[in-house]
């Protein structure tokens, strides 16, 4: 008995094994490691990402120093690395450090997501709609869906579009206010001077935000500069600052500008489109075919809206050169937006307003060709009769702005509308008869009405519904697709085509079969 009885400690001390094995589990939960996990990692298959993103989301700053009620998302991931470098003085330990890494590293396939250069085929892939900003439903994000992102995150680099609408505004309204064909109208310079003024302050606390995001979130700026629809608004900003110029009130600006003026504004433009066109060009998975879209023609319009600004400096070959430029471009783009390679993603068949980029380049082409050499020749009224024709194909489809959500990109389809208002007010001042005069009012009046909505529409959803920066799902998808990969339907089609083979084979033994029996 009483051996029994001191046998009874050493059952204790079998059920304390498991206890203090739990308890070790407990404390690797809070930390974000799992000891179970770290045993059998090499039995596990890798799971693919899920769709709400929850896999990078443990790994936040505030999960790692063990602060509660912080962020689920891990955004650091889109942060600039210099910023990360830091705060490595918040981390606790070195060994935890390179646990983190290891065990972020299996859960993200082992690669950086957001370091890595993403591909243009792989956004066409992930992506869809006119803008590429929806993410198709067979694909993970990088982010979680279910709650809201930082601000500089959701702010993508289409707010410049405001700009774009506002600044070319006030190109028309100082065009409508001094040309001599609206000389009836008796419209009053200050609205030029109000629209100019306005547009100055929206271009500054635009540039101000995405400078912000430039410092923090340098990542997510690589990541829209990849985006194939999206570089293409990177020379939004020094269109704008051509279009201010252009548009400034007469009362301000003098007949002729400073060329130091055109040098400032052109010469980073000029950068960026040897590195863009030099991309096209090269071939590559990012050649013209690959990534072509109606926003690529913003990048082409730069050289006409240049070409103006060079001739108002006073610099007519350097205009001259510009237009050259942009006029072949034009015509490549607009050739392989037209034919649709095979290679190229199909435009959806539902219209949008993204079709207004293609009257863009030739209107702003006649306004160029008319600033540099004085009249309104044939060359200029040739590129001006195809926008006004692409114009009058876009207007006669109902479904124009209809059937699809609000976004800040609206805005950069309202320029090219503005641009063609201005053409032909200067085709009225050449041929000025009342069909002329007629159709420039008309095309103003429809511009000025499209921006004044957007302008509305603009202010409520950013002041009163909050809704104006939904999460930005572009910018988050990963490299490589995580998701389950369906099978090709060509497998099927194939195994469908030998069984109709082989039946149809059996079918002809049979009659031969039986014709030779009948003969016999």
């Amino acid at each position: 008995m009483e051996e029994k009885q001191w046998n009874r400690p050493m059952r204790v001390r079998e059920v304390k094994r498991p206890s203090h094995r739990s308890f070790s589990r407990q404390v690797s939960l809070e930390t974000g490691f799992s000891v179970l996990n770290r045993e059998s990692k090499g039995k596990e298959e890798r799971k693919s990402l899920p769709r709400s993103g929850r896999s990078f989301g443990g790994f936040d700053s505030a999960n790692r120093i063990g602060l509660e009620g912080g962020r689920k998302g891990d955004f650091s991931i889109f942060k600039t690395k210099s910023s990360l470098s830091k705060q490595n003085s918040l981390l606790p330990s070195k060994k935890e450090k390179e646990l983190l890494e290891s065990e972020r590293s299996e859960g993200s396939g082992g690669v950086d997501e957001s370091a890595n250069r993403i591909p243009a085929g792989r956004y066409f892939a992930a992506l869809r709609g006119p803008e590429l900003d929806e993410v198709r439903e067979s694909e993970d994000i990088l982010l979680p869906k279910d709650e809201k992102w930082p601000f500089l995150l959701r702010f993508p680099i289409g707010c410049f579009g405001i700009c774009l609408g506002l600044s070319s505004q006030s190109v028309l309204w100082r065009a409508l206010a001094t040309s001599p064909a609206t000389q009836f109208l008796h419209v009053s310079p200050l609205i030029n001077f109000g629209l100019w003024l306005l547009a100055i302050a929206i271009l500054l606390s635009v540039s101000f935000i995405y400078i912000l995001k430039c410092i923090f979130y340098f990542e997510a700026v690589k990541r829209e500069y990849f985006h194939p629809v999206r570089v293409n608004f990177f020379f939004a900003p020094w269109v704008v600052c051509m279009f201010l110029a252009i548009g400034a009130p007469p009362a301000l600006a003098p007949q002729t500008l400073h060329p130091a003026i055109w040098c400032v504004f052109m010469g980073p433009y000029l950068l960026l489109e040897l590195k863009i066109y030099g991309q096209w060009l090269s071939g590559g998975k990012r050649r013209l075919c690959k990534v072509a879209n109606p926003s690529s023609h913003l990048s082409v319009v730069g050289n006409f809206v240049g070409a103006i600004l060079a001739s108002r400096v006073g610099w007519k070959e350097a205009a001259k050169f510009l237009w050259a430029v942009g006029f072949a471009h034009y015509l490549v783009v607009f050739v392989t937006l037209y034919q649709r390679l095979p290679t190229s993603e199909a435009l959806p068949k539902e219209l949008h307003p993204v079709y207004s980029m293609f009257i863009a380049a030739p209107s702003a082409a006649s306004i160029a060709w008319e600033n540099i050499y004085g009249e309104f020749d044939g060359c200029s009224r040739t590129c001006f009769f195809i926008a006004l024709f692409l114009y009058a194909s876009l207007v006669v489809r109902i479904n124009f702005f209809t059937g699809f959500r609000f976004s800040v990109a609206w805005w950069s389809y309202t320029f090219p509308m503005t641009t063609a208002s201005v053409a032909t007010i200067k085709y009225a001042e050449h041929v000025p008869s009342v069909i002329s005069k007629g159709l420039a009012l008309g095309l103003s009046f429809m511009s000025s009405t499209m921006v004044s909505l957007l302008f509305v529409s603009t202010i409520l959803h950013a002041f009163v519904w909050h809704t104006l920066f939904p999460n930005d799902l572009a910018i988050a998808i990963t490299k490589t697709r995580h998701g389950r990969e369906r099978k090709p339907l060509k497998k099927a089609y194939d195994i469908k085509r030998w069984t109709k083979k082989a039946l149809t084979k059996n079918t002809q033994n049979k009659d031969t079969a039986t014709a030779q029996e009948e003969q016999s």
